[in-house]
């Protein structure tokens, strides 16, 4: 063979090499597509998403189903081409769901801990609504502090000069709002009988103010409850879980016998917050046969830029808004849109 065929011959054999290589080799990219969504009123892994014992339950004839994202992080070059040119799947930095100097397993962790969250507020949430409210509750008096002499353990806090305390951040915003050596009227209960104590905040070592009581926040209930399921994170599913548990222990039927999807964080307020991956939740909801999506107010717009067709789209900002689209498409009205 004359020297210049072997020349190209070679450069050929080098250039597949070299493209095989690049082919092979792992890019700063991760591929997002549809993941599995989930009946909160049904079974996961033959046991039940929302476990009640101990008091009446009630069954629904449609679901209400939580949505996810599927990551896929050790992602190659064609698998990304296929990602760019999809429908259904996104192709973003790696950065944005691995931040840098964040391990893939402390990411999985931090997701484990939200999704766990969101579990305690979906429970909050929706106890509250079902007529169980939160309890803020004294579990210990700071000998010598502010409220030695006016407050005891046990004593369940209400108001803060006149202002409804229902949530324990409640009473550390009324107190920290304010500067230290203002004198509160602090409203509570004490063996079910209301009282009232003037105590004036004070700031050590330069800390906020504070009364000199450590709290806890309770929420009693005559049942047990328990949300059990395994293998998803993030904090995306606490709507779902909310209305879940409103259905359950409540006779009305939220579903009116259809396939409902949706996602959004839930604070222990009810307040539903904005998520990741909206497009891919709404192909995957609609792989589902759901029949209306569940939208968190500050993620319509990214909605509406991605809707699926045969997907309408409803916009919440609370638990009552969620209640109030499910109850209108129940009566064959048409909730408030993306």
């Amino acid at each position: 063979m004359k020297r210049r065929g072997v020349t190209v011959l070679l450069g050929a054999v080098i250039t597949v090499l070299l493209s095989l290589g690049v082919l092979a080799a792992p890019i700063p990219y991760v591929v997002l597509s549809p993941g599995p969504t989930v009946n909160t009123l049904g079974k996961d892994d033959n046991k039940d998403v929302i476990q009640v014992s101990g008091t009446e339950t009630f069954n629904s004839a449609g679901q209400l189903r939580l949505t996810t994202v599927k990551v896929r992080s050790d992602v190659k070059l064609l698998p990304a081409i296929a990602g760019w040119f999809s429908d259904d799947d996104a192709v973003v930095p790696r950065e944005v769901i691995y931040p840098p100097d964040t391990t893939e397993q402390q990411v999985e962790q931090q997701n484990a801990e939200d999704f766990a969250a969101s579990q305690t507020s979906a429970e909050t949430a929706a106890l509250t609504e079902l007529g169980y409210p939160v309890q803020v509750t004294i579990t210990e008096v700071t000998a010598g502090g502010p409220s030695e002499s006016a407050l005891k353990v046990g004593d369940v806090i209400t108001t803060v000069d006149g202002q409804p305390v229902t949530l324990a951040g409640d009473l550390t915003e009324a107190i920290q709002t304010k500067p230290s050596g203002t004198a509160l009227t602090i409203g509570y209960t004490r063996g079910g009988t209301p009282g009232t104590a003037t105590i004036t905040s004070e700031a050590t070592n330069g800390q906020p103010p504070r009364i000199g009581v450590k709290i806890e926040q309770k929420q009693p209930h005559p049942f047990n409850l328990k949300i059990d399921l395994a293998d998803i994170g993030g904090p995306s599913a606490g709507l779902m879980f909310a209305l879940g548990i409103v259905d359950k222990l409540g006779a009305e039927d939220l579903t009116g016998g259809k396939v409902i999807a949706g996602t959004g964080t839930m604070n222990d307020a009810g307040g539903v917050g904005p998520i990741g991956g909206i497009p891919q939740k709404l192909v995957g909801a609609k792989d589902a046969g759901a029949v209306a999506f569940l939208v968190p107010a500050d993620n319509c717009d990214e909605a509406v830029d991605n809707a699926v067709s045969g997907l309408p789209m409803f916009k919440v900002s609370t638990l009552d808004d969620a209640l109030t689209a499910l109850e209108t498409l129940r009566s064959g009205g048409q909730p408030t849109p993306c």
